[in-house]
């Protein structure tokens, strides 16, 4: 009868001990991921940063930093400007926050590991336009909303435009302007892609200041968004989620 009870008694402390271990876990994720958020929803690029290489030195799971923590985050500050409760500097620096966190995160990821995505999309700032503020804001939203983004910064080639889109397969090429003199830039890459035969396979929207609807339409571009809110919602209709 002893040695029944001492085993149970042992089977229990064990249960015991194991269970605590996971509460501890999960309380450690729930503090990461919310200092992520908080940073930034608060627009602290230096803690974002620091607690990314946290994330790292830990052994975390960078891919759950990243979508439930920063894309979290800036997925309420892109509500939060929608709704016109902050302005473009305080989504700017949330922006800069995500994009200086992925920078640290992504390389982590372990090999295989692949986050669930709405699509691919390849984004970047024409030729001869060095403006990169807005097109950076537009890849953090669309990331942090669940689409795979490759960035190719700004004064982007159009042979880059089209060398990218076919070694990833993109579902979307998003292209941006601030100047009506590289505005032409964005029909050359359109016409780029129909001669590699890569037209049929991709979605392009076009945005920036100088950009309309009417240009969009007049270059065979598919979509034009007026700003990063809208393009993300622009993305998604055009791959249809």
């Amino acid at each position: 009868m002893q040695t029944r009870h001492r085993k149970l008694y042992k089977v229990i402390t064990l249960n015991f001990w194991r269970e605590a271990i996971v509460r501890e876990d999960l309380l450690v994720s729930e503090t990461i991921l919310k200092r992520l958020r908080e940073a930034v929803v608060k627009y602290d690029v230096e803690l974002a940063v620091e607690l990314s290489k946290e994330v790292i030195r830990t052994g975390f799971d960078p891919l759950k930093a990243i979508e439930q923590g920063l894309g979290e985050g800036l997925r309420v500050i892109g509500d939060e400007f929608e709704a016109g409760e902050i302005f473009l500097p305080m989504l700017m620096m949330a922006a800069q926050a995500m994009k200086e966190s992925l920078a640290i995160l992504e390389p982590a990821l372990a090999k295989g590991t692949s986050r669930k995505t709405l699509g691919k999309v390849v984004i970047g700032t024409v030729e001869g336009d060095i403006h990169d503020i807005g097109k950076s804001i537009v890849a953090a939203m669309l990331t942090a909303n669940g689409f795979e983004v490759y960035d190719l910064g700004c004064d982007t080639p159009t042979s880059k435009f089209v060398d990218k889109t076919k070694e990833v397969k993109s579902d979307i090429i998003g292209m941006s302007a601030l100047l009506t003199t590289t505005m032409t830039k964005m029909a050359e890459v359109i016409n780029a892609l129909k001669k590699a035969g890569l037209r049929g396979n991709v979605k392009v929207i076009v945005g920036g200041a100088p950009v309309s609807g009417a240009w969009a339409e007049k270059i065979g571009a598919d979509a034009y968004a007026e700003d990063a809110i809208a393009s993300v919602d622009v993305v998604k209709k055009l791959l249809g989620k």
